[in-house]
């Protein structure tokens, strides 16, 4: 059983047409029509019932609006840790040379 949903023609909300729109997922087509390709069951009923659980799915987790990321700076206690871990990596490069003769 094969679920066509358009995207485009539905009544959701604009905001949720676009996320669902940019969703990575390989059931939505370029034209914005959603395929969803049912054949779990025996029974035309139960896999009716199979593609509309797996759309409504997709729709809920589109509707899920991404909480914004606020931009951190790392702390000068972090940066001091950093950079300590870098002078002594470069002292233990800097034995690795030949043995002098002197």
């Amino acid at each position: 059983m094969h679920l066509r949903f358009d995207i485009g023609a539905s009544s959701l909300p604009e905001a949720l047409k676009a996320r669902l729109l940019a969703l990575r997922d390989q059931r939505v087509s370029a034209d914005g029509v959603v395929v969803i390709k049912a054949q779990r069951h025996r029974s035309l009923e139960l896999n009716r019932a199979d593609a509309l659980a797996r759309l409504h799915e997709l729709i809920a987790r589109a509707a899920e609006v991404p909480k914004p990321r606020r931009p951190t700076r790392p702390t000068r206690a972090s940066q001091r840790r950093r950079v300590e871990g870098k002078v002594q990596r470069g002292q233990i490069k800097a034995l690795r040379g030949r043995v002098g003769t002197e």
